[in-house]
């Protein structure tokens, strides 16, 4: 309820415009890995100190966009996600933004 009350007050943006403004990669090169406890831990080589981790590919992509968000210093109010999509070992992972509790 509030993520909609949000989104209505301050409509996020078009993510090929964030990519844009904010020189956002529109592909990143994901190293992941799977640890022994279940999580996926996400890194990306070309942008040093970006890490991730989630309990699912699902979550893991909800995680990267917001670790995107934030490394590139995107303001909250502006967007959810930049990438759409995916793809671990020929599975695709489609975005759905979920709300969290706070």
């Amino acid at each position: 309820m509030l993520h909609k009350l949000f989104r209505l007050i301050y409509p996020a943006k078009n993510p090929a415009e964030l990519v844009e403004q904010y020189h956002i990669p529109r592909t990143l090169n994901l190293q992941i890995r799977f640890t022994e406890d279940g999580w996926f831990v996400a890194t990306v080589p070309e942008l040093p100190g970006l890490l991730t981790q989630a309990r699912s590919q699902e979550e893991l992509l909800d995680m990267i966009n917001d670790a995107v968000l934030t490394y590139f210093d995107v303001p909250k109010r502006e967007a959810d996600f930049v990438y759409d999509k995916l793809s671990v070992q020929g599975r695709t992972v489609e975005y759905k933004a979920q709300l969290r509790a706070a």
